[in-house]
């Protein structure tokens, strides 16, 4: 039986669905309740299955007094009961911020408790939580690949009576960063070669007229996918097309190649390109496996995410209820964060109990 009964899974965009999905099913079984909260407009709600409940909002929230808050983002408000618990919304991809900071390391002082995913992070947040002093850090892996390494049955994107390799091809929204507007006439020469099936998926805040103009691209060759579960798409496909997008380091977990487009975070165990006539032949090189490619994404993903059991959201929840129970606690109370907490108070309009602090 868990120390905590009450879940919340806070939530801002779609993705967050396959993150915590997992958790939810281990925490079901332990015997907990779970509830989610949608923030702001960028979820589709249609993805909510029978037997998930939602709450309507901060009111509604704030009654159930949450135990543990489960969030795939970076901000959560103070006023909500509850242990916070951060579990990332991607790997680490190397990307800036605005002031030049790597996103991924930005302490926003919303968070009691990091679940990290691997070496390669746990290390840097251990050292930010002694700097800080008003949170927690434990290694547990990332809950959304518990299914990763489990066969899916019926894939929609797996087709038994076609031989051809399957690229899929994945990008970040970012102007600065996105390869999805340099590629359009790439992919489609490629797909209508038919050499290839090639599978589409983009972060859910593309640019709409980039989507529209790939959604065109659409036949017997190519198919776009708008989903929830990016999971099936990654076991379906051979190689990966992508830029800084962190799906391509999901990817990679299943020793399987990426060839990035003007990929900038010096990664050996991608194949990186810089021109849009340079992807045929990188994707041909990557479809063979070279062995000596391969060693270098198992070495680099025993840094980023060594755990291959399925069992991640089983270690977050063992680290909560250590977090709860007293063990490895917090030195310090966090700060106010009073400008941040006003922010989300007024993009909630959410204005009682101003000054009461935060329970858990």
């Amino acid at each position: 039986m868990n120390t905590a009964q009450r879940y919340l899974m806070y939530i801002s965009e779609n993705y967050a669905f396959a993150i915590l999905r997992p958790l939810q099913t281990e925490i079901l079984k332990q015997g907990g309740t779970v509830r989610w909260f949608v923030e702001g407009k960028h979820v589709n709600t249609d993805y909510f299955v029978q037997d998930e409940r939602e709450l309507a909002d901060i009111d509604a929230v704030t009654a159930w007094q949450p135990e543990v808050v489960l969030v795939p983002g970076n901000i959560v408000p103070n006023f909500i009961s509850g242990l916070k618990v951060a579990l990332f919304h991607g790997f680490n991809a190397g990307k800036l911020n605005r002031r030049g900071r790597e996103d991924h390391f930005e302490i926003r002082a919303c968070f009691d408790l990091y679940c990290t995913q691997g070496p390669n992070t746990t290390d840097r947040f251990v050292k930010l939580a002694l700097q800080h002093g008003f949170f927690s850090v434990a290694e547990t892996g990332w809950p959304m690949t518990d299914p990763l390494f489990s066969p899916q049955p019926n894939n929609p994107y797996i087709d038994p009576d076609d031989p051809r390799k399957t690229v899929l091809m994945c990008s970040t929204f970012s102007q600065k960063l996105s390869c999805a507007p340099h590629l359009i006439d790439t992919i489609s020469t490629l797909a209508k070669k038919g050499q290839w099936r090639f599978l589409i998926q983009f972060h859910p805040k593309m640019d709409r007229n980039i989507v529209k103009r790939y959604q065109q691209l659409q036949g017997k060759n190519l198919t776009f996918v708008e989903t929830d579960d990016v999971i099936p798409l990654l076991q379906a496909a051979d190689v990966m097309l992508c830029d800084t997008s962190s799906i391509l380091l999901l990817f990679l977990l299943l020793r399987k190649p990426v060839v990035t487009f003007r990929n900038r975070t010096g990664n050996p165990s991608l194949i990186n390109i810089e021109n849009s006539d340079e992807v045929e032949q990188a994707l041909a090189e990557a479809l063979v496996q070279p062995g000596e490619l391969l060693a270098r994404i198992d070495a680099y993903c025993q840094e980023l995410h060594p755990y291959r059991d399925g069992q991640s959201s089983q270690r977050v929840l063992a680290a909560i209820n250590a977090c709860l129970k007293g063990q490895a606690r917090p030195v310090r109370t966090k700060p106010a964060n009073l400008i941040r907490m006003f922010k989300i108070r007024k993009k909630l309009g959410y204005w009682k109990g101003i000054g009461n602090g935060e329970r858990y």
